[in-house]
């Protein structure tokens, strides 16, 4: 059985970077046999922008980055549609709520409207997840 959680890009982008790789990050990419993640709209951009920063810090190379980009459109990763409007209210309003970055709160808010549990590197969204009662998803549960 399939299922889902969200993927916050502080995995994704561990799973680039080998000297931000963990354990964790390897175990959420392995779950992704089994499972499908969800990732709000904001995700690609924030995909690029990391992307396009460390070609700028000579980190990777454009054949690195669009390597990377391959890899992650043949993972079953879903992107989650928000409008514009709910964006700038009700994500807005969680933000603050938590004292996260907006983009932060995308995610948390995707993974409280889905059910699900979210994969977080990022200790300012897990614990918004726990005050929220998101379960963070742990290595032992996938």
């Amino acid at each position: 059985m399939k299922r889902d959680f969200v993927v916050d890009n502080s995995v994704v982008m561990a799973w680039c970077f080998q000297d931000e790789a963990s354990q964790y990050a390897d175990a959420i990419l392995g779950s992704l046999e089994v499972s499908r993640a969800i990732v709000p709209s904001i995700w690609p951009l924030e995909v690029e922008n990391v992307l396009l920063v460390a070609e700028l810090r000579n980190r990777l190379s454009e054949a690195d980055s669009a390597r990377f980009i391959a890899l992650l459109t043949e993972l079953p990763i879903t992107i989650e549609q928000e409008s514009p409007e709910r964006m700038m209210r009700e994500i807005l309003a969680l933000a603050r709520e938590h004292q996260i970055s907006s983009y932060d709160a995308s995610y948390l808010d995707l993974a409280m409207r889905k059910g699900v549990p979210i994969a977080t590197l990022d200790n300012g969204l897990i614990k918004a997840s726990e005050r929220s009662q998101v379960p963070i998803m742990k290595r032992a549960k996938l």
